[in-house]
């Protein structure tokens, strides 16, 4: 298989990464996260110019016209230096959302938008008793009389849902609460009247929110796809973050590799560097060998997140979570123990590699949650 980048992907990637040389120091980081969004609006805008936003979608939606691949560039390109913009929120999971569930009609009329930078989504599915059960879903939604939909829930760690214009919600329109069957997928205004988000900040910086629907009335045009048949949609949208943040975590060990190393360089202890002590290049070569593994499989993510047989999709997407967070864990927990105390500081950039990667081990599922789907296959 060649898996040399075309002559757009390298220019893309070249693109992506002059920008971000330019504009993610870690100390502009510290000052776009003190921003009222908690990250840049301005970055945004030109995340829009360059084509970043309109990456995934097709030329016929007002879009780049690329693939994973690209998408998979522009997220290690992120991941190396924590970049805080709703890129995975709005144009990969909210985007997937409307590329997979909606019509021709609603792709035309959001897509474009969310690739000039004018208008930002959030996927809002889980909830506080689901876990990482997808089809777990006791927020409802009920015809209105005359036409439309109200609905009234509950979503819980929503990204960047604080921030975003256009929220993409689940609701169950009938069956029981783990019912595969009866998901729908609603497009619902952030600023309509019953919907109330409470946002925070997580772990490793990036916002969040738990949003509370009221009565909240919607269109009949507000629907993505079929009405009940909405858990494909989400699935696929599940995969392609699973895709996403894969990309996004070798980019982060890319960076601690590399800030471990220079520190066992530079770090002078009894008289000589720290990195003359064998047990320590040990230790870093381990390092690398898990940052090449998990770059293979995020390479393979990429391959299989347009697959079009679901179960052969689903199987190696689980794989791709298990390795990444097993070889993102490795990586971070010795980057963290060969720094020593400094890399527990907040001044230190280190930590906070080590903590977006812990927040995307336990997205999508978390590994054990995927070491037991794979277990179950094998049962």
């Amino acid at each position: 298989m060649d898996f040399d980048l075309s002559e757009e992907q390298r220019l893309l990637s070249d693109s992506v990464n002059r920008l971000l040389a330019d504009r993610y120091t870690f100390d502009q980081r510290r000052g776009y996260l003190a921003e009222p969004a908690g990250w840049s609006r301005v970055l945004w805008a030109q995340y829009g110019e360059l084509g970043l936003l309109g990456v995934p979608f097709a030329e016929s939606d007002g879009g780049f016209g690329g693939g994973a691949v690209d998408t998979m560039l522009v997220m290690e390109a992120f991941g190396r230096v924590l970049v805080l913009e709703p890129y995975l929120a709005s144009v990969v999971l909210g985007g997937t959302a409307l590329r997979h569930g909606g019509s021709a009609a609603q792709r035309r009329a959001f897509l474009p938008q969310v690739a000039q930078g004018r208008l930002t989504l959030a996927f809002a599915h889980g909830e506080r008793q689901s876990r990482y059960d997808l089809s777990d879903v006791m927020t409802t939604a009920r015809p209105r009389p005359g036409g439309g939909w109200v609905i009234d829930g509950a979503k819980s760690i929503v990204a960047h849902g604080d921030s975003a214009d256009l929220l993409i919600v689940s609701a169950r329109t009938e069956g029981a609460r783990d019912d595969p069957a009866g998901i729908t997928l609603f497009l619902v205004e952030a600023a309509a009247n019953g919907v109330a988000r409470r946002g925070y900040r997580m772990r490793d910086g990036t916002r969040a929110a738990d949003i509370s629907l009221s009565g909240v009335e919607i269109g009949r045009d507000a629907v993505l796809g079929e009405p009940g048949a909405g858990l494909p949609a989400i699935e696929r949208v599940v995969e392609a973050g699973i895709a996403a943040t894969a990309a996004e975590a070798v980019g982060a060990m890319e960076t601690m590799q590399a800030l471990t190393l220079e520190y066992l360089k530079t770090r002078v202890q009894f008289g000589r560097p720290i990195g003359q002590n064998q047990a320590l290049q040990h230790r870093a070569s381990e390092m690398m060998i898990s940052l090449e593994q998990g770059r293979s499989m995020a390479m393979l993510a990429a391959m299989m997140v347009e697959e079009a047989d679901s179960t052969e999709r689903a199987h190696n997407l689980a794989m791709v979570k298990v390795a990444i967070g097993q070889a993102a864990r490795f990586v971070s927990q010795n980057a963290i123990q060969l720094h020593g105390g400094i890399g527990m500081t907040e001044e230190y950039a280190v930590g906070h590699y080590f903590r977006r990667c812990m927040v995307i081990e336990h997205s999508f599922g978390d590994t054990a949650h995927h070491l037991s789907r794979l277990a179950g296959e094998i049962g």
